[in-house]
């Protein structure tokens, strides 16, 4: 079953062509960050802008890479949330009226299930349970992927963040440091200077169940540069990276344990940060679990995720209905 995916949800522009739910044939995304840099952020009407310019050549780019035809296809998929709405718009439309033109089943995606699927692309034998990390702009969520007993998987929210999700933290601290956009991978440049040992920033909630709070941590490395004008910013930034990767591996490895989770996997934009996956690797080996990181292309938002997860979910529910919305607030199907 070969399934045309298409992922629009923020600043990335991608289309995949994905067989089965687990062999990519072709990836492509086009990244708008050098337009939002200019901006400090992502601008919703720009992005959706550069959306309806770039998607058209995307997608003739994933099928040409894929070498297939639309008479090949089994399904166009398309992410219909959660993410901003401008931009879910236009790659919902597109998938829809590939769709129809094409006789072909429409499947509407679910973003963050995406994230969890991007693993079993890199490595099908993913062993369940496994508790996920799930860290980017816009959400931290700690999840127990396990079998339904039916076949399929299911999600289990362990913890989410009640505040500001990790990347956004990531963001608004290498803003205040002048360290541009994305915040991500800003601060781990500058903290690559510096000294992670320097400032005991606070952890957010530690040691109190799997919620995490990113917020307090922010506030406090404002207030402890402005009280310390004469500190440096690259160990500003490695303590601060620091306190995040300390909460978000101790939290993971802790929710492991008490599951009983087979392995640790990681997804989302943050998971491509090198301390947090260097950690991550080291917490498994000491415990005696399997780690998945995936790469860092498939950390960020792909269009290849989307089309693995459109497979499994057409299998379990069959094609979303052509009338289906985009959802900017679309949750995780959990049990």
């Amino acid at each position: 079953m070969k399934v045309l995916a298409i992922e629009t949800s923020c600043d990335e522009t991608a289309a995949a062509v994905v067989e089965d739910g687990r062999r990519v044939l072709s990836s492509v995304v086009s990244s708008q960050t050098a337009v939002h840099t200019t901006f400090g952020g992502v601008v919703p009407e720009v992005a959706s802008r550069h959306h309806l310019e770039l998607l058209g050549p995307v997608v003739a780019d994933a099928m040409t890479k894929a070498s297939v035809e639309p008479g090949q296809l089994d399904a166009v998929a398309a992410t219909i949330g959660p993410g901003l709405i401008g931009s879910l718009l236009v790659g919902v439309s597109a998938a829809k009226a590939y769709a129809w033109s094409w006789g072909l089943p429409f499947v509407g995606v679910n973003h963050m299930e995406g994230h969890l699927h991007a693993a079993f692309l890199e490595d099908p034998e993913l062993s369940l349970p496994t508790v996920v990390l799930l860290v980017s702009g816009g959400h931290t969520l700690l999840i127990c992927m396990q079998s339904d007993g039916q076949g399929g998987v299911e999600y289990r929210l362990l913890g989410q963040t009640i505040d500001d999700a990790a990347g956004e933290a990531f963001d608004k601290v290498a803003r205040f440091l002048g360290l541009g956009y994305p915040g991500g991978p800003a601060i781990e440049r500058e903290a690559g200077q510096g000294d992670a040992t320097a400032i005991a920033f606070p952890r957010g909630l530690a040691g109190v169940g799997y919620d995490f709070s990113f917020s307090g941590l922010k506030t406090s490395v404002v207030r402890y540069v402005k009280a310390h004008p004469e500190v440096r910013v690259c160990d500003v930034a490695a303590s601060f990276q620091e306190a995040v990767v300390d909460v978000l591996v101790t939290k993971a490895r802790r929710a492991a344990g008490e599951v009983g989770a087979k392995a640790i996997c990681i997804g989302g934009g943050v998971a491509a940060n090198t301390s947090l996956r260097e950690r991550v690797r080291e917490a498994c080996v000491a415990d005696g679990r399997s780690a998945f990181i995936p790469s860092r292309a498939m950390c960020t938002d792909n269009a290849a995720m989307i089309g693995a997860t459109a497979w499994y979910r057409l299998r379990a529910d069959g094609p979303t209905p052509l009338g289906a919305a985009a959802d900017p607030n679309l949750k995780l199907p959990l049990v």
